[in-house]
């Protein structure tokens, strides 16, 4: 038994935030445009720029030096604050992808899960809570806040309910290190949980877990 991935999402159905630990089939790269910055290094599209912009073009604000300072002009440039994934993070030849970029992947997920929740509160009521559902392959947790945040995190389907891991995930360090982190813009449409501690945070958590292999 053991868990695979961890998606958040906000109250605007994006995904803010991804962390995956025993995936066997790894996610291809977000199409560009179709994933918040700060979601996932993993799965955020990297910037290709052009080998000879440095070289061929003088003018560049990268070669800009101020003849009388002599001090280098740096530009910031718009990319996400989250450390961008070497090579081998990308090259992983003992591991098969989806097929799906993340950003598609993303909003499946996210649409099963609507689906199910308007479905049971159909049929069941206002009382029924949709908190998890299995397959032959994998099992689906859910933990919705009052806020409208949902944590979603897929386990083996073997594994008993996660949804107070989920919970426990929020009232610690998403509080902690999200919530009440003024630098964060809580459901901003345009930055992901861009936050290093939250991340660490959790894959302590998870990994302390018994049924996490």
């Amino acid at each position: 038994m053991t868990i695979f991935s961890l998606y958040i999402y906000d109250r605007h159905c994006n995904c803010v935030y991804y962390q995956d630990w025993h995936r066997t089939k790894r996610p291809k790269v977000a199409v560009e445009g179709g994933l918040l910055p700060g979601v996932s290094a993993a799965v955020y599209p990297r910037a290709e720029e052009p080998a000879s912009d440095n070289v061929n073009n003088p003018n560049s604000a990268r070669n800009t030096l101020a003849s009388a300072s002599g001090v280098l002009i740096a530009v910031n440039e718009d990319m996400p604050r989250t450390p961008l994934p070497t090579q081998s993070q990308f090259t992983q030849p003992h591991t098969n992808s989806t097929g799906l970029s993340f950003d598609e992947e993303a909003k499946l997920v996210y649409g099963v899960v609507l689906s199910l929740r308007n479905l049971i509160k159909k049929l069941s009521g206002r009382d029924e809570q949709f908190v998890h559902y299995r397959t032959s392959t994998y099992k689906l947790h859910l933990y919705e806040t009052l806020s409208g945040y949902k944590f979603v995190m897929l386990s083996d389907p073997n594994v008993d309910s996660l949804r107070f891991v989920l919970r426990q995930i929020y009232s610690g360090p998403f509080l902690e290190y999200v919530v009440r982190n003024p630098l964060i813009t809580m459901d901003s449409r345009e930055q992901g949980i861009d936050n290093e501690y939250f991340r660490t945070s959790t894959d302590r958590m998870v990994k302390s877990l018994t049924v996490f292999e």
